[in-house]
């Protein structure tokens, strides 16, 4: 049996990723943060499965502590503020768990398991504002956010330590990817659960920022499947994960209003000037033709799937 660590498991892809692996055999261990003990509600419903260890990717003590408890064959760094938006009010405490969190784990695992293949969650934002369309694993990097930048020094950490230690370290570079698991601060939970509101009556508008910006989106439950296939290579590589389609804020108010019958959205949507962001990435999308051909990835969901599953989901919960 194989032993996974996942930080960051009480996130949406954490989650995600923790039933994928159950399902597949796995002893799997989660990180929680002592102060996140109240925030399990996303695996609530794995909690006789998994086990639960206490640590902190700010405090390296508790990563060398966790890692020597769970021995495990498998690391998965999903943990981040990883709140783009949030990453401009607070970019030093994002710096520190997103970027130098990610170094702590990484040093910590070379000292006591050095064995251990660990998958780093790299993202899209770390292209910023692209140098060209679509992405690959060869774009150069223009980070346009404290989130972005703070990825971008957790990458080239994971890069450096698989080059200079020997270690298996994968990032996946991944694309916008949503579930009804999402935040709600999120622009797309954002959307589904304001839909969700307008249909019951509970809600008359949703406050949104920039809706020209375009992103690849896809089914954080497909995405969390390639992060596992990723660490059964023979040789640790980096990868670009996304759909290769892009749509607009505007393409998925459309998709969502129209799954309640509104075909004309505009009253009920309001621009915020606070949701603005200081430097804006306009256009993500991605060429994961190389994951497609070498880890034989095939996504379930697409687009319209996704949309039409967050606002059923959202009408679900609020009714």
């Amino acid at each position: 049996m194989k032993t996974a660590l996942i930080t960051g498991i009480t996130g949406q892809d954490g989650s995600y990723l923790a039933e994928h692996l159950l399902t597949l055999g796995y002893k799997v261990y989660g990180l929680v943060r002592r102060s996140s003990g109240n925030n399990l509600g996303r695996v609530s419903h794995l909690l006789d499965k998994v086990e639960i260890v206490y640590g902190d990717l700010q405090d390296m003590s508790s990563l060398i502590t966790a890692i020597e408890k769970c021995k495990p064959d498998e690391i998965y760094n999903l943990a981040a503020q990883s709140f783009v938006g949030s990453s401009f009010t607070m970019p030093v405490l994002t710096s520190s768990v997103t970027g130098l969190g990610a170094l702590n784990l990484f040093e910590a695992a070379r000292l006591t398991k050095k064995d251990a293949r660990i998958y780093q969650a790299s993202s899209s934002e770390m292209f910023g504002k692209v140098r060209e369309t679509p992405q690959t694993e060869m774009t150069p990097f223009h980070p346009r956010s404290p989130y972005g930048f703070a990825k971008v020094f957790a990458h080239f950490a994971a890069m450096n330590y698989r080059e200079s230690y020997g270690m298996y370290i994968c990032s996946g570079i991944l694309f916008n990817h949503e579930s009804p698991r999402r935040g709600e601060e999120f622009v797309t939970r954002k959307i589904s659960m304001g839909v969700a509101k307008i249909k019951l009556g509970l809600s008359k508008e949703i406050q949104l920022g920039n809706l020209d910006a375009k992103r690849d989106w896809g089914f954080a439950g497909d995405y969390v499947k390639v992060m596992h296939l990723m660490l059964q290579q023979n040789e640790p590589e980096d990868f670009v994960i996304g759909m290769g389609q892009t749509h607009s804020i505007k393409e998925f108010l459309d998709a969502a209003f129209a799954e309640i019958g509104i075909t004309d959205w505009a009253p009920y949507v309001k621009i915020n000037p606070d949701f603005i962001r200081p430097a804006e990435v306009d256009i993500l999308i991605a060429d994961a033709s190389n994951a497609r051909k070498k880890l034989n990835w095939v996504p379930e969901f697409n687009f319209g799937d996704l949309v039409r599953m967050m606002v059923k989901s959202d009408i679900e919960l609020l009714s």
